[in-house]
């Protein structure tokens, strides 16, 4: 087989795999939630605790500072106090629990509270208009802030 053959069949290879792993992901209104929490994978690949510390910190992703301290991020400007210091939330909450309060927090703690679900179709009212049938995080987001969230522990 030359070369270029080699390429292709490569290409078509990982194309089919990204395509699987693609096929993989729940959908935002298939996410099961339990009284543990979220116990599957959105996507059935492992978080990126790197990755997920960039769209925690991120203004335009998950902006989780904008409400939570976290001492990891210290150099970071404008740590909020509307929720809970993040410091040791691997250790006050399981996985299961956190992916669910990421999820939907809505499903966890009430209607009322203020912090978005980041992979709900749910959003609540007035929406911008080209938000509408988006989820704020992609699943694999999710799942890199999870893993992000498993590096905090006391």
């Amino acid at each position: 087989m030359d070369r270029r053959n080699k390429f292709v069949m490569t290409m078509a290879g990982a194309m089919m795999l990204s395509g699987a792993a693609f096929a993989s992901e729940v959908t935002p209104d298939a996410v099961e939630f339990t009284d543990d929490g979220v116990t599957m994978s959105l996507t059935g690949v492992a978080g990126d605790p790197a990755a997920g510390a960039e769209v925690f910190k991120s203004r335009k992703l998950g902006n989780c500072l904008a409400c939570h301290a976290n001492a990891d991020m210290a150099n970071e400007l404008f740590h909020g106090d509307v929720g809970p210091e993040l410091d040791g939330a691997a250790s006050r909450w399981e996985e299961p629990m956190l992916r669910a309060i990421l999820v939907n927090s809505k499903q966890i703690f009430t209607d009322e509270t203020i912090m978005p679900g980041f992979y709900s179709l749910d959003v609540g009212k007035n929406v911008r208009e080209s938000s509408i049938g988006k989820t704020i995080l992609t699943a694999q987001q999710v799942e890199d802030v999870l893993a992000y969230l498993g590096t905090l522990k006391e």
